[in-house]
């Protein structure tokens, strides 16, 4: 792998692991400590997620713009002066202000990340993606961990904790990322060749495929929300049920590595790659939709985790091969606002299902999303080897 990319990688498991230091704890904090009810909460939840999406879709055109560098230090510089307004500041309702600005600050991150990665390894294809991938989920791993030892000195010191993970993120794109991708996005911009019309069918086909891709998230977010509720309900204990996320994150770290390889002497296609993934979530759900104890659930935990390392970094993949000359970002932008938006409208569904019906409602209800994400899979670069096919046939 290029240096520039070790560089990237580096710089996401600091981003994340400075993130996870709180997102796990955000609602024990606004409900034991600021006294608020799980409704508020969850409002406030929904709020960084909102903002985070708008970050997304405004940190993947500034990138096209301005180029990555200058939309990574905006994006830390705007998250790092929330971090240490809630570092001084972390009371009611300064906390939710603040919670909406890092939303917005690390939402403008990450596409510019992933636009990087593709753009400095672009003979790698899904191998660098899957690295940033990789560096995420070590992060979230990490972070979540430490947190949890850092929370039980001081929950005060998770703030000023997660400040110094992103001071040490900043310095290290300040030195380390400004030769990333020198060409400014008026240079890309020039360089576009392509058709407007076929830049239109590709961004209809990345639509196409991020509405399978939402329909994910909004799935597998259940994990976190609904399904964490009812292993409380058959007395799973929280012990065992933060046991599956140590689980997921080791297995990421461990697994990833020799999926690729086993991907690379199959030459799986990213389309069918995508296809076995959310097949592979069906039977995790099928699994969990049956589990009465730990055991089942663990079971349920391992085969989700696999789809997710067959799905997650190759829609992002997908997006920079359709993306035209001087748009990587606004796609990877779009890409990174759907997890997102998935993330924000999971836990409302699974929330209204289970209270209106029950677990098992949900359960079928989270099969057919499935069902239609493989449609949607199949289906988004249709037009496309159409339209290719007809120039073939003129030719």
């Amino acid at each position: 792998m290029p240096r520039a990319l070790w560089l990237l990688i580096i710089g996401m498991i600091v981003n994340v692991t400075g993130s996870s230091f709180l997102w796990p704890l955000n609602t024990i904090y606004i409900h034991d400590h600021l006294g608020k009810s799980l409704s508020v909460a969850g409002i406030v939840l929904m709020l960084n997620s909102g903002a985070s999406v708008i970050g997304n879709l405004y940190g993947g055109s500034l990138f096209d713009k301005i180029g990555g560098y200058k939309s990574i230090i905006l994006g830390i510089s705007i998250t790092l002066a929330a971090l240490i307004g809630l570092t001084f500041w972390h009371g009611w309702p300064a906390y939710i202000i603040f919670q909406i600005i890092i939303g917005f600050g690390t939402g403008i991150i990450f596409p510019s990340m992933y636009a990087m990665a593709g753009s400095v390894w672009k003979e790698g294809g899904r191998k660098a993606f899957n690295a940033i991938y990789v560096a995420q989920n070590l992060g979230v791993a990490v972070g979540a961990a430490l947190g949890g030892i850092v929370a039980a000195y001081s929950f005060q010191l998770i703030f000023l904790a997660n400040t110094i993970m992103y001071i040490i993120f900043l310095l290290i794109a300040v030195f380390g990322y400004k030769g990333i991708l020198g060409k400014s996005g008026k240079q890309a911009a020039i360089d576009i060749e392509t058709p407007a019309i076929k830049n239109r069918k590709n961004l209809q086909a990345l639509m196409i495929l991020c509405t399978g891709y939402l329909l994910c998230w909004v799935a597998y977010v259940q994990w976190q929300t609904t399904i964490a509720s009812y292993t409380q309900e058959i007395h799973i204990s929280l012990t065992q049920y933060s046991l599956l996320w140590s689980i997921n994150g080791a297995l990421i770290v461990i697994g990833q590595p020799l999926l690729n390889g086993v991907l690379k002497h199959l030459t799986a296609s990213l389309k069918i790659q995508m296809i076995i993934g959310i097949g592979i979530f069906i039977v995790s759900f099928l699994v969990a939709g049956k589990a009465e104890a730990f055991s089942g659930f663990l079971v349920a935990m391992i085969i989700l985790t696999v789809g997710e390392m067959f799905i997650w970094p190759a829609v992002p993949t997908v997006a920079f091969d359709l993306a035209p000359k001087g748009r990587e970002g606004f796609y990877q932008g779009i890409v990174n606002s759907t997890a997102t938006g998935g993330r924000m409208l999971g836990p409302l569904l699974g929330g209204m299902l289970v209270d209106l019906f029950s677990m098992s409602i949900l359960f079928i209800v989270l099969l057919g999303l499935f069902i239609i994400a493989i449609l949607t899979t199949l289906l988004y670069d249709h037009r496309l080897k159409v339209q290719k096919q007809v120039r073939l046939n003129e030719v």
